[in-house]
């Protein structure tokens, strides 16, 4: 059986996985590998991520001498796609627009079990394969990070990089949130100079931070702000996230130092009281160009006449995680354009050259 690789696209895009509800496309992975003949598992991480299912791991036999390559993506999506039926049109793969297209990351899995299919029908050389589908990327890589098999991989390739099929993600960056709750006092808003405002206090501390792009490696984001109950009671509460990355950690911590100094002065300008819950959501990682991962994908990229391009992310990935625990791993670009919105699409032919690409890649890694 050959997979086509549009065709299990629109399939999977067609299961509604949002994060922590993944269940249902993990029972199609299952049934889906099984009859591509090969055996896989069910983790035991769904108990400490609170998914309803864990992460799948499948091994797959050598057919050829080579290192262990480990080929992961993500079954969870940002939100929810009850209801969508992917469209193709003008040879691009879209949502109905009233959702996510759920490319990233469906996308990367349809192109891992075209490539499966592929092996034995095409006679693909190979060395060993783990393959590894995992959840809750999306919500702090959590699938990942709550991951205990020992996974044998020399080296890794995650399908949920940035930009077009010869895209290698080489550089992600570190990702600190802030949860802010500052706690004013609730006064009529007739009698303000009784209360203290913990909303205008929150504003004072936002109107201090640089947000945006701060400079080439580093971003800044304030991404939710709430407080308050009505109109005519001053708010003794106002919560605020905020997050900051950068591939550099001096600057990381620099721009995290930042901002926690003008939510103390604001608090403290204002009277009210200031509670902060700082977490390191994931680990920069910078892979060399000369290390095999990358020089491997360089010779599958040119085999077939794709330029490829070292690129740095903006965005976390799983590849954060493995490459913290010592397993050396890029992201490779598939092809979707425009993710975690409505507008989300990705053209036929980046799936089809995604498969191109993988099987260049696991081709090129065999020992001559």
């Amino acid at each position: 059986m050959k997979i086509n690789v549009v065709d299990e696209f629109i399939t999977l895009a067609s299961l509604n996985s949002p994060s922590r509800s993944e269940g249902r496309v993990a029972g199609y992975l299952i049934g889906r590998l099984r009859e591509l003949g090969v055996d896989a598992t069910v983790d035991d991480s769904a108990a400490r991520s609170g998914s309803d299912t864990g992460n799948i791991i499948a091994r797959i036999p050598g057919s050829a001498a080579g290192p262990t390559i480990l080929l992961c993506a993500h079954m969870d999506t940002v939100g929810p796609t009850e209801g969508m039926v992917p469209v193709v049109r003008d040879g691009v793969v879209y949502s109905n627009g009233e959702t996510v297209l759920g490319a990233d990351d469906k996308a990367g899995i349809a192109i891992i079990l075209a490539v499966l299919s592929g092996l034995k029908a095409d006679a693909i050389p190979h060395g060993p394969i783990e393959i590894l589908f995992t959840v809750q990327e999306e919500v702090g890589l959590f699938g990942a990070k709550y991951l205990q098999a020992d996974l044998k991989a020399d080296f890794g390739y995650i399908l949920d990089g940035d930009g077009p099929v010869g895209n290698i993600i080489n550089r992600a960056p570190s990702k600190v949130d802030l949860d802010f709750v500052l706690e004013g006092k609730a006064a009529h808003a007739g009698r303000p100079d009784t209360g203290i405002n913990a909303i205008v206090a929150a504003s004072s501390a936002i109107a201090r931070l640089r947000t945006g792009r701060i400079d080439a490696q580093t971003t800044s984001n304030v991404g939710v702000i709430s407080g308050g109950k009505a109109r005519n009671i001053v708010p003794d509460r106002a919560d605020v996230a905020v997050e900051v990355r950068s591939t550099d950690l001096e600057k990381l911590e620099r721009e995290v130092q930042a901002v926690l100094n003008a939510f103390n002065e604001a608090a403290a300008a204002s009277g009210a009281r200031l509670t902060v819950r700082r977490e390191a959501s994931f680990e920069t990682f910078t892979i060399p160009e000369t290390h095999p991962v990358v020089t491997n994908a360089f010779r599958a990229a040119r085999s077939l006449g794709i330029a490829p391009r070292l690129w740095t992310s903006g965005g976390g990935m799983d590849a954060n995680v493995f490459n913290l625990r010592g397993l050396a791993c890029v992201g490779m670009g598939i092809g979707t354009e425009d993710p975690h919105s409505p507008n989300e699409q990705i053209p036929v032919a980046q799936l089809e050259a995604g498969v191109r690409f993988i099987e260049a890649l696991l081709a090129e890694a065999v020992y001559r």
